[in-house]
């Protein structure tokens, strides 16, 4: 598909009303930002644009290094091979009705990388018993064209997810995803917050646009109706946020982003996770100040298809009462 037909496809996708939710700045800061990016990364091919995924001669060298070293086989197997990871969270300021409350933790999914990460990402999921499921962005692999297939690659996992489902977009994320990802069951929160009730107590749930690439993150609008000390998490597609996560009282923080390396040394450290944050912070939980956060190292892959020593995860959190 040419260029031309590429932005007539996203352009088609009808935004009416977006402006009344989210904001006439906002709407127009995301959609120029992904206009111009869109313009760098397909018509300026000489131009300096340090995204990976965009480069394919890297992808050639990775897959390369990957043969010779002999690892490339076990390397797609492993991107199919996902683990439910089981993490207890343990805050003191949950409400008691929630003392056990669980949340399925979906991140970095790159649905259309390969429809086999699909299907093994809803065989999965499938049967998990939860009660809140929440995505932190990342669904489609490359960083700019059509949906159609990331849509059809959701819709296969949507079926398999049960309860109410929100989101948070991704730096690999259009703003043109989120009536169709709606339509499916999956409520976006951009800048906002929803309340979470559970035998008359309540919690509040928090999602930032990307803050990685975009920069269209506004935590002082997304929390700005939820009460001091009441217990509240906040889902960001990247964990580079924390510092603002943690002064603005947030009790939990749920992020994905860095793939936790995807490509990793023995014992799974990672040598590249692409965010501004320590290392510590770039896979599992994490602690900064009050604020308790984990970092997901996904259920997909980006740049090539391919898993060492860092296998996909889903996340299951078990929400506990902490001793005061």
């Amino acid at each position: 598909m040419d260029t031309e037909d590429t932005t007539s496809d996203l352009d088609g996708v009808d935004l009416t009303g977006m402006a009344a939710r989210i904001g006439r700045t906002h709407l127009r800061q995301r959609l120029g930002l992904e206009d111009d990016h869109e313009v760098f990364v397909l018509r300026r091919p000489g131009a300096h644009f340090f995204y990976p995924e965009n480069w394919y001669s890297v992808h050639g060298v990775i897959r390369a290094c990957l043969r010779i070293s002999g690892l490339y086989a076990r390397a797609q197997r492993n991107a199919r091979n996902i683990q439910v990871k089981r993490h207890r969270v343990a805050v003191a300021n949950l409400p008691s009705a929630f003392e056990g409350f669980r949340i399925l933790h979906l991140t970095d999914l790159h649905v259309d990388m390969e429809s086999r990460n699909a299907h093994a990402i809803s065989d999965c999921v499938r049967g998990l018993d939860y009660d809140l499921c929440v995505l932190t962005g990342d669904y489609r692999a490359r960083t700019f064209g059509p949906i159609d297939r990331v849509l059809a690659g959701m819709a296969t996992i949507r079926l398999q997810l049960k309860g109410p489902v929100y989101g948070v977009l991704g730096n690999h994320d259009t703003l043109r995803l989120v009536p169709g990802l709606e339509a499916l069951g999956i409520r976006l929160l951009l800048n906002e917050a929803v309340v979470i009730e559970r035998d008359g107590q309540l919690i509040h749930l928090a999602g930032v646009d990307d803050a990685h690439y975009y920069q269209v993150h506004n935590i002082d609008r997304a929390s700005a109706e939820i009460p001091d000390e009441a217990f509240s998490i906040l889902l960001s597609h990247t964990p580079e946020i924390y510092r603002l996560a943690a002064h603005a009282g947030f009790s939990l923080m749920l992020s994905g982003h860095t793939h936790g390396g995807q490509i990793c040394l023995p014992g799974g450290i990672p040598v590249v996770w692409d965010a501004r944050c320590p290392r510590a912070m770039a896979s599992g939980p994490w602690r900064y100040g009050t604020l308790t956060g984990y970092t997901s190292v996904g259920a997909g892959t980006s740049v090539v298809n391919a898993r060492l020593n860092c296998l996909p995860e889903v996340t299951l959190h078990e929400l506990r009462r902490a001793p005061i």
